[in-house]
């Protein structure tokens, strides 16, 4: 005889609730069904897991080995009970979406609109804060928690470039080697360890790498591009953020025949308890589908 799985669920909530009357309550079942299902187990082991006296139950040695295995399971059909009961849920309330605001504001306020005339019937709270510490169903962010609270989908790397207002580069001059850009004001992102940057750079089988002092060094994109747009220097940049100063004129790239690494990979995050809520998956498929070709677009300069 093979010993069924709701057998060792039985058992768990006899010990747990330390009766079969009230383990019978607590499943719904009749307190026969409750002392078959033990007897049972018990036939298909060959042993006894339960000691029982008119005024306690206590476990046997082979319960004591068997208890942890059928509390796992009683756990286990508890979580599976509640994905089901998600997923039969009606979705109400608006889906709560956080968003670093250089990213936000760029790659995500054109998709808005698509996103509620493609599912109406999903509401949009947005906010552009990237420290927003309420809490949120969706977060758009670059770099991941791994501390198994979030799942995460890579929405892709923004291809980076060098750039510079036309007005700089009359001023000092436009490099025609990497190695030239010693001589420049660079806008790059920070280093945390060390002050020096040192810019990789590519051009079909030829490779270079030059150690740079920047004249500004910061992780926020928006703000390196506020400053290349000042005229302060050549930042490294994602491309997107360039587009249409390269389009007006307003910007020119630097070096464009050499490719720089791309910028910091753009994430969608969700909570692991929201993975089953298809409002999510839509809004997280949607982004997939939509930014990750965004961000691979042809310079606006090709």
């Amino acid at each position: 005889m093979i010993w069924a799985p709701a057998q060792l669920a039985v058992l768990a909530k006899v010990v747990d609730l330390n009766g079969f009357s009230a383990a019978a309550r607590a499943l719904g079942v009749p307190k026969a069904a409750v002392s078959r299902a033990i007897a049972d187990l018990e036939k298909s082991l060959g042993t006894r897991v339960l000691e029982r006296t008119t005024r306690r139950i206590a476990l046997t040695h082979a319960g004591r080995l068997l208890y942890p295995h059928a509390k796992r399971i009683v756990e286990e059909s508890d979580a599976a009970r509640g994905v089901v009961a998600r997923l039969s849920t009606p979705l109400s309330g608006p889906l709560r979406i956080v968003a670093d605001p250089t990213y936000g504001r760029v790659l995500l306020t054109p998709l808005v609109p698509r996103f509620l005339e493609s599912f109406p019937d999903v509401p949009l709270e947005v906010s552009m804060d990237a420290s927003a510490a309420e809490e949120w169903d969706v977060a758009i962010r670059t770099g991941v928690c791994a501390d198994g609270t979030l799942n995460f989908r890579e929405l892709g790397a923004p291809p980076a470039l060098l750039c510079a207002t036309p007005g700089y580069l009359q001023q000092r001059g436009t490099p025609g080697r990497p190695e030239d850009l010693r001589g420049h004001d660079l806008l790059t992102p920070g280093t945390a360890d060390l002050p020096e940057f040192r810019l990789r750079l590519e051009r079909g089988s030829q490779r270079a790498e030059v150690p740079i002092l920047p004249k500004l060094a910061i992780n926020d994109p928006a703000v390196r591009h506020a400053s290349m747009a000042a005229g302060l220097g050549i930042g490294l940049l994602p491309e997107f953020l360039c587009r249409q100063g390269l389009a007006t004129g307003r910007v020119q790239p630097v070096l464009p025949e050499w490719k720089v690494p791309a910028s910091a990979a753009l994430y969608a995050l969700y909570p692991v308890a929201l993975e089953a809520d298809m409002r999510v998956q839509r809004f997280v498929d949607f982004l997939a589908a939509n930014i990750i070709p965004a961000l691979s677009s042809e310079r606006a300069s090709s």
